[in-house]
C-alpha cells in the first residue's frame, strides 16, 4: 500500500506545482488572446489606411538620371511631403496630376529620417523658390508640378540636393479639420496676431492658442494677413504640424487604440501616397521611430537670399546655392542633424 501512497512532502510539492502550472497556462492564454486582439486591430488599421488612401500611380521620373544613396546614408529615408489646398492656395489655374481634389501644391517639405532613427528633420521649401526645372529652364519650383506633375517635382528636387527621394505623400488641407478633432485639438504658440480673410474669417491672438476643426484650416491657410506673406504662412504650418506630432507622439495617444484608429480614419481619405508607401511600409517606419517624441522632430526652412524679381517680372525667392550644397553634403553623409544644429547657432 505504501507503493501507492505519496509521502507528505511529495503531496505538498504536487500541490505547489499545480497552482504554478495553472498560473502559467492562464498567462499564456491571456497573451494569446491579446495577440489575436492586437492582430485584428492592426489588420483593421492597415486595411483602413490601404483602402482609404489614394495611390499616386506615377511619382518618380522615368528614363532619367536619379541620384544614388551614399553608403553612409544607406538606411536613411527621404520623404517628400506636399500639401494641396484648393480653396486657400496660390490661385494658379493648372490642375496638378496626382494631387487630390484638383488642388495646388502649396506646401512642400522634405522629411529626412536618419539611419539611426534618433531624430526627424523636416525642411520647408518655399514654393516661389527660383530654380532650374529640367526641360523648362528657370521657374518657381512650384511650377514643376504644373509642367510635369509629381515626377517632375521629384526630379527637380533630386537634382537640387543630389539625393534620392524614397516616398511621396500628399495631404489635402481639408483633412486637418478631422485630424485636429480626432486629437482633441492642438496647442500652438502663435507668433503674430492676425485676422484670417473671408466672411468667415477668424481672429487668432498672439500667444498660446488651441486649434480645432475649421480653425486649424484657417490658421494654416492664411498668408494675406502678413507683410511677408508665405514666409509667415510656412512658419505657421510648421507650428501646426509640430503641434500635431507632439499631440500624437504621447503615451496618452499611442496607448489608446481607439484614438489611433480615429486619427488614421480621419486622415486617410485626404492622403495620397506612392504605391510603395503602403500600410506595411508606413507601419515599419513608424515602428522604427517608436522612441521619437516631439522634441526630436526639428523643422527648418531651406535658406534663401531673400526676395527678388525674375526677368519676366515675377516676385521670386532667391535660393542660396551655398546652403543647398551644404545640405546636399549632409544628406549624402547622413549628418543633416549636425547641419541643422550648426545652422541654429
Amino acid at each position: 500500500m505504501s507503493n501507492y501512497l505519496e509521502e507528505p512532502d511529495q503531496q505538498s510539492v504536487r500541490k505547489k506545482r499545480r497552482p504554478v502550472r495553472i498560473v502559467l497556462f492562464s498567462a499564456l492564454a491571456l497573451v494569446l488572446v491579446a495577440g489575436i486582439v492586437a492582430g485584428g486591430y492592426l489588420f483593421n488599421l492597415a486595411n483602413t489606411y490601404n483602402t482609404q488612401t489614394e495611390t499616386i500611380a506615377e511619382v518618380f521620373p522615368e528614363s532619367t538620371y536619379r541620384p544614388t544613396r551614399a553608403p553612409a546614408a544607406e538606411e536613411a529615408r527621404n520623404i517628400l511631403l506636399l500639401g494641396s489646398d484648393e480653396n486657400g492656395g496660390s490661385g494658379e489655374t493648372e490642375d496638378l496630376p496626382g494631387v487630390p481634389n484638383a488642388g495646388r501644391s502649396d506646401t512642400m517639405m522634405l522629411m529626412h529620417i536618419p539611419a539611426n532613427r534618433e531624430g526627424v528633420y523636416v525642411m520647408s521649401i518655399m514654393r516661389d523658390t527660383w530654380t532650374e526645372i529640367p526641360g523648362y529652364g528657370e521657374h518657381k519650383i512650384n511650377a514643376a508640378t504644373a509642367f510635369g506633375g509629381v515626377p517632375l517635382l521629384v526630379e527637380t528636387l533630386e537634382g537640387m540636393f543630389d539625393a534620392p527621394i524614397d516616398h511621396v505623400a500628399i495631404i489635402d488641407f481639408e483633412g486637418f479639420t478631422g485630424l485636429t478633432d480626432a486629437l482633441g485639438g492642438v496647442t500652438v504658440t502663435n507668433e503674430i496676431a492676425f485676422q484670417s480673410r473671408g466672411a468667415d474669417g477668424e481672429f487668432f491672438e498672439q500667444g498660446e492658442i488651441n486649434l480645432q476643426g475649421e480653425s486649424a484650416l484657417k490658421f494654416v491657410r492664411e498668408r494675406y494677413a502678413f507683410t511677408d506673406g508665405d514666409f509667415q504662412r510656412v512658419k505657421n504650418q510648421q507650428l501646426f504640424i509640430k503641434a500635431v506630432m507632439g499631440k500624437f507622439l504621447t503615451a496618452e495617444t499611442l496607448t489608446n487604440p481607439l484614438k489611433v484608429n480615429e486619427v488614421v480614419n480621419q486622415v486617410s481619405p485626404y492622403l495620397s501616397v506612392d504605391e510603395g508607401l503602403d500600410a506595411s511600409t508606413a507601419g515599419g517606419l513608424a515602428l522604427s521611430l517608436r522612441s521619437i517624441r516631439s522634441d526630436d522632430v526639428q523643422f527648418f526652412t531651406l535658406p534663401n537670399l531673400g526676395i527678388g524679381t525674375s526677368a519676366d517680372g515675377q516676385s521670386i525667392i532667391l535660393k542660396d546655392d551655398a546652403a543647398i550644397a551644404e545640405i546636399a553634403e549632409a544628406l549624402d553623409t547622413d549628418t543633416l542633424g549636425d547641419y541643422v544644429q550648426a545652422a541654429a547657432q
